[in-house]
C-alpha cells in the first residue's frame, strides 16, 4: 500500500494539517485531505514523506498561517490513521481547495475529481 513506514510524528503531523485544512468538513472530507498528502508522498513529482510534502515551500497555507501548530481534534486524528489505512475518499487526488478562499487560476486549472463538502479534490 505504502512505500514505507510512518511514524507517530508522521501521524501527529498528518492530523494537525487535517484539523487545519478540513475542521467542519464532512468526515470523508476529512480523510480525503489526509490521502492527498499521502497521495503526494507516493507521487514521483512530491516530496516522499508527509514531512517534506507538508513544509514544501507554498504547497499548504496553514504552513505559512502557523494552523498546523495547533493540536489535532479527535476527529483529525481518526481520519488520518483512516487514511494511512489505505482509505481515499479523494480518488487519487493530488490536490484539493475551497473555491470560496481561493481565487488561484491555476489551481482551478485542475482536473476535478469530486467534491465533498466544501473541497474540490483534483489532479
Amino acid at each position: 500500500m505504502w512505500r514505507q513506514k510512518f511514524t507517530e510524528s508522521d501521524l501527529d503531523l498528518l492530523a494537525r494539517v487535517v484539523r487545519a485544512e478540513a475542521q467542519g468538513e464532512p468526515y470523508d472530507g476529512q480523510v480525503a485531505v489526509a490521502a492527498v498528502i499521502l497521495n503526494r508522498v507516493n507521487h514521483p513529482e512530491f516530496p516522499n514523506t508527509i514531512p517534506g510534502v507538508v513544509y514544501e515551500p507554498l504547497a499548504f497555507s496553514v504552513v505559512a498561517n502557523g494552523e498546523v501548530n495547533k493540536p489535532p481534534d479527535e476527529s483529525a486524528i481518526q481520519a488520518a490513521h483512516c487514511a494511512l489505512n489505505g482509505l481515499d475518499p479523494s480518488g487519487g487526488a493530488l490536490y484539493f481547495y475551497n473555491p470560496a478562499k481561493t481565487s488561484s487560476a491555476w489551481i482551478r486549472s485542475r482536473a476535478v475529481i469530486k467534491r465533498i463538502g466544501d473541497h474540490i479534490f483534483a489532479s
